[in-house]
């Protein structure tokens, strides 16, 4: 009888076990959503395409599909001048800060609009970055979708352009590294603009592979299949090209002939996804037939390397899309299959 007893405690406490880490692994699969109303108070003015709308059209979706409150919610944080200076010089981000706290309406360019607020919302979208890198690399969720503006892929070192102030994912990928430790960072880039001031970032640099498909010939007029790192960076940057018009096969097709053959052999400890939603059907800037679905399949494929190679480590971040009903679409698709328990295979 006393034998019997000590059994059914080891078994109970065996199943207690079990029950406790499956809700641990559950916990950890979910998905981080970074987002605050600060990032509505960058102001670009009237009649812009980057406007705030597109984020509330996000959130909006996200809530009345019901999947908001199935996400972890992440509190951005200001992004410390040591880890914006990783990326861009000293001189730059001070130049940043005095233009537009002087209300100058932009930053070095006309199509790099600020207000007096830009600033600070912009070390916020950065540092709502690095809020998500930490929460998933102390395992409080898988990954993670950063609804977060104003975007940043075309930021160069020392000049603003695109939209966009700092470079939000170089930022990242840098703070990966340095902080965490992590030693090869992916970066794919499905924005319809080709991201030169990601690729500018690391273009001599074998440890961060970036990947972008993009319309060309368009803005900013870089990207060509030619342009694949220099130095000792050299093959670790691989761009596709694509014409106006394509679609969800074109998109498909690069991730799967170009992308994953190229994952395989660079082994990520890290991935992030530059998610500009403006190669969606019906954009107003971008000139693609990408449909929610297509979102979805590419987001799989991506997923499915970083389950494959660094544990499901993986961080999205907004750039562009400027139909707000397609954005709105597109991110929903977008995280719902992040959100997925596994990468499904299509």
């Amino acid at each position: 009888m006393k034998h019997r007893f000590q059994f059914i405690i080891v078994l109970f406490g065996l199943c207690y076990l079990c029950a406790v880490q499956g809700e641990t692994a559950e916990s950890v699969a979910r998905t981080g959503f970074v987002y605050s109303e600060v990032y509505l108070k960058h102001d670009t003015g009237a009649g812009h395409p980057e406007r705030p709308e597109r984020l509330t059209a996000i959130v909006s979706k996200l809530e009345g599909d019901g999947l908001l409150a199935e996400l972890v919610p992440l509190r951005p944080v200001a992004a410390s001048l040591d880890w914006i200076t990783t990326v861009h010089l000293p001189e730059y981000v001070e130049r940043v800060r005095k233009d537009c706290r002087a209300g100058t309406g932009y930053v070095d360019t006309p199509d790099a609009p600020a207000s007096t607020t830009s600033y600070d919302v912009a070390l916020l979208a950065a540092g709502g970055l690095l809020v998500a890198v930490d929460a998933v690399m102390e395992g409080k969720v898988r990954n993670a979708f950063c609804a977060v503006r104003p975007p940043g892929h075309h930021a160069l070192k020392n000049r603003a352009m695109g939209f966009c102030l700092f470079n939000n994912v170089a930022i990242a990928a840098r703070y990966v590294q340095q902080k965490h430790k992590l030693a090869r960072v992916l970066i794919v880039d499905w924005d319809v603009h080709h991201g030169n001031g990601t690729q500018a970032a690391f273009y001599e640099d074998p440890t961060v592979f970036y990947f972008s498909v993009h319309q060309s010939p368009f803005y900013p007029g870089t990207g060509s299949a030619d342009e694949t790192g220099a130095g000792k960076g050299l093959g670790s940057k691989l761009n596709v090209p694509l014409p106006a018009g394509c679609g969800d096969a074109d998109y498909k097709k690069a991730f799967e002939e170009k992308l994953e053959p190229a994952a395989a052999a660079f082994k990520p400890d890290f991935v992030f996804v530059s998610a500009g939603f403006d190669a969606a059907q019906g954009d107003l800037l971008g000139r693609m037939n990408v449909t929610p679905e297509g979102y979805a399949a590419l987001t799989r494929i991506v997923k499915g390397i970083a389950e494959k190679y660094c544990g499901g480590r993986l961080i999205s971040t907004l750039e562009g899309g400027y139909n707000l009903e397609a954005l709105a679409a597109s991110a929903e698709a977008h995280v719902r299959v992040l959100m997925e328990s596994k990468a499904a295979k299509n």
